[in-house]
C-alpha cells in the first residue's frame, strides 16, 4: 500500500524518521519529501507546516505527486477530553473544525461543500493497534479531535470547543484540514495524535515544552504497529 505521513513541525519528523526504512530524500514543488518503506509498506513522509492553509496546501502537493492510498497525520495535539494525558494516543474517528461557520443554513464547523466532520474509514479503525489499550503505559483512545488556526491555552478556549464538541479527546491545528483536502481528492485519511499537553490547565505550556524532552521515540512505534499490521 502506498501510505502518505504528515507532521506539522521539525520536531515531530525528528521523533518519526527512524521508523523509516531506506530512507531516501527528495525535493519537489518546494516540499522535501522523505520516501522509504516500513514493513511492505511504500512511505512517503513529509513536513506541511502548522496551520489549516499549510496543511491543505501540502496534502494536495502530496497526493498530486505520490498518489497515496492512505493519508495519516501524526505528530502532537492538545488533550482537552477529561481521560485524556500527556503521552496519551487519540485515533481520529472524526475530525472537524473549531474555528469555521459559513453563515445561516449550515453547520458550526462545516466548510461549503463539506460534511462537519469528517470520517475516518471503518477499515483503518478496526486495526488492532487502534483500538482502545494501555500501550507502554499509555492510554490508546478512539474520538474527535477537533482543528483550528488557533493555539489553545485557555480555559475559555477550551470550554467553547467543549460546547461545540462535547465528545472530543484532542485539537490540534491541521488535521480536519488534511481531512477536507483528502475527501476533496478522494483518498482515505485518519489523525492519530499523541497528547502533549492539556490546554486550559495552569501548566499547560510547561506541560508542551516539557513533552519534548520527555517524549521517547517508542511514543510514535502505535503508528509503526499499525504499518506493520497492514502488511
Amino acid at each position: 500500500m502506498k501510505i502518505a505521513i504528515i507532521v506539522a513541525m521539525d520536531k515531530e519528523l525528528k521523533l518519526l524518521l527512524p521508523l523509516l526504512e531506506k530512507n531516501a530524500e527528495t525535493t519537489r514543488e518546494g516540499y522535501m519529501f522523505h520516501t522509504g518503506r516500513i514493513g511492505s509498506n511504500e512511505i512517503t513522509v513529509m513536513k506541511c507546516g502548522i496551520g489549516k492553509v499549510n496543511a491543505a496546501l501540502a496534502t494536495k502537493a502530496m497526493i498530486d505527486l505520490f498518489h497515496p492510498d492512505l493519508v495519516i497525520n501524526t505528530g502532537v495535539a492538545g488533550g482537552i477530553g477529561s481521560q485524556t494525558h500527556p503521552l496519551d494516543v487519540v485515533v481520529g474517528v472524526e475530525t472537524a473544525y473549531h474555528d469555521v461557520w459559513c453563515g445561516p443554513g449550515t453547520q458550526y464547523g462545516q466548510p461549503n461543500g463539506c460534511p462537519s466532520k469528517f470520517m475516518a474509514p471503518d477499515w483503518i479503525l478496526k486495526k488492532h493497534s487502534l483500538n482502545p489499550k494501555i500501550e507502554d503505559g499509555s492510554k490508546v483512545l478512539q474520538g474527535t479531535i477537533a482543528s483550528g488556526d488557533i493555539f489553545i491555552s485557555k480555559p475559555e478556549e477550551v470550554a467553547h470547543i467543549n460546547g461545540l464538541y462535547p465528545e472530543a479527546l484532542a485539537v490540534d491545528m491541521e488535521s480536519a484540514a488534511i481531512a477536507q483536502t483528502c475527501f476533496r481528492n478522494e483518498v482515505d485519511f485518519i489523525a492519530i495524535r499523541v497528547i502533549s499537553d492539556t490546554p486550559g490547565s495552569d501548566d499547560n505550556i510547561s506541560q508542551y515544552k516539557d513533552f519534548w524532552e520527555k517524549a521517547p521515540q517508542q511514543t510514535f512505534n502505535i503508528l509503526k504497529s499499525l504499518l506493520n499490521e497492514m502488511n
